[in-house]
């Protein structure tokens, strides 16, 4: 038998009572609700709004009843760049340097997470305690011990905490997992899972130099350790440094490894390892290039990522393939179709994606905010946490350069190395909550 989703819960949670699966995705995709009366609206604070934090922004915006009243970044110009375009369609907003003066605003229903990684969990713990409802962007966090703080957060203030895996959102993404699930693809020993992006142009070495006019670097860094700026570091490449993120494995991992654990309704692998390094890419910690096996009792699944190669498996940039005995099932954002082992199954035609999945993941937040009924959360924050943690083991089984076991009761590795790599220390004063 695999793993189940309930004992890796309980083996990388902080609280661990009354553990349970997540729903994959509601039945549900209805249409936007009837616009709610004045006293309904929902007032949202928006912080870090360069990137994925914009995008998510006005996708809440598109739902009837909810307004935009605060934004928060570090850096001046994005921030009087937004609110001069929300300013253009008549939404006069507050503006912030510092995301705990947004949180003090009492009249401040929820807020929307889109920084670098490395300030998701202190923000929406602090959100939270602030009486906040939060989106906050995937991945939840830049450590397992991040994500388990965060879970024990929202249990702890009870707010609804939705995580940017929108994916789980998306119709086609859903009858594919159906289809798994169905069992006519036959037993299905491994899934392929891949990312094969250009990622904009390689990284090269720059000097370090002094901030850009406007930009808070002190509290950009926040809790990371303190270093001189570089632009390699910055808007758009963080992504790269082991100090604010986890590379393409936790970029793109968390949502393309979610599917695969979900198809295989599977939780924490027995196994990890996982090899890589720097093909086109200079001077990061995240490998441009990087394969990983994460080993379960009955089937593997394997994780590959390249940038500068253009198509991956099966001609496609990113995908899963569940490959099982009667025929492989083959799921990407564009769509899914099976192709048979010889006669063994009939041949499924390609589903296209018909629908727009970040605004439904947003109607969702906001139709649970107004409900209150937590278990309708598409992505909820155990769903970010679970995935989130099985992308981090990949990335310290990358930087051990070892084959790691996975104790599931003590929520450990068996390598003493290893587990110095599941918390990160916080710099500058910070602390991570506990």
């Amino acid at each position: 038998m695999t793993t189940s989703r309930r004992n890796f819960i309980r083996s990388v949670s902080a609280i661990t009572a009354g553990a349970g699966l997540s729903p994959i995705i509601p039945s549900s995709l209805s249409a936007f609700p009837k616009l709610p009366s004045p006293a309904d609206t929902i007032r949202i604070g928006a912080i870090g709004i360069n990137g994925m934090g914009w995008s998510d922004l006005k996708a809440v915006l598109k739902n009837p009843g909810v307004e935009c009243v605060a934004l928060c970044d570090v850096d001046k110009n994005v921030l009087d760049k937004r609110a001069a375009e929300l300013a253009a369609k008549g939404i006069k907003v507050k503006t912030y340097a510092d995301y705990r003066k947004l949180l003090e605003d009492k009249s401040i229903d929820a807020v929307v997470i889109g920084t670098p990684d490395h300030w998701h969990c202190l923000m929406m713990v602090e959100a939270c305690q602030a009486g906040k409802d939060v989106y906050v962007e995937k991945p939840i966090g830049n450590s397992i011990a991040e994500c388990r703080s965060m879970v024990a957060a929202q249990e702890r203030y009870n707010r609804v905490v939705q995580v940017g895996q929108w994916q789980r959102s998306q119709k086609h993404f859903r009858d594919a997992i159906e289809f798994v699930h169905s069992g006519k693809l036959g037993k299905i020993g491994l899934v392929k899972v891949w990312g094969y992006f250009n990622y904009g142009t390689p990284l090269v070495n720059l000097p370090d130099s002094a901030a850009p006019a406007g930009v808070d670097y002190n509290m950009w860094l926040g809790p990371a350790p303190k270093r001189a700026f570089n632009a390699n570091r910055f808007h758009g490449k963080f992504r790269w440094y082991w100090d604010y993120a986890g590379g393409i494995m936790t970029d793109w991992g968390v949502h393309l490894l979610d599917y695969a654990l979900l198809g295989m309704k599977a939780g924490a692998p027995k196994s990890v390892m996982a090899a890589g390094g720097m093909v086109l890419n200079a001077g990061v910690d995240a490998p441009d290039t990087m394969s990983t096996i994460f080993e379960f009792n009955d089937f593997n699944i394997q994780w590959e990522h390249a940038i500068g190669f253009g198509a991956g498996i099966y001609n496609r940039e990113h995908g899963i393939a569940f490959m099982g005995g009667n025929g492989t099932l083959i799921l990407d954002r564009k769509g899914w179709e099976v192709v048979p082992q010889g006669q063994k199954m009939e041949a499924v035609a390609f589903q296209k994606s018909s629908d727009n999945g970040l605004d439904l993941h947003a109607q969702n937040f906001i139709e649970v905010i107004r409900s209150r009924k937590l278990e309708d959360l598409r992505a909820p924050i155990r769903a970010g946490s679970d995935v989130a943690i099985v992308s981090q083991m990949g990335n310290i089984a990358y930087r051990t350069g070892k084959k790691l076991d996975w104790n599931e009761k003590k929520g450990k590795f068996d390598d003493a190395g290893a587990n110095k790599l599941i918390d990160i220390a916080y710099q500058n004063g910070y602390k991570m909550p506990v």
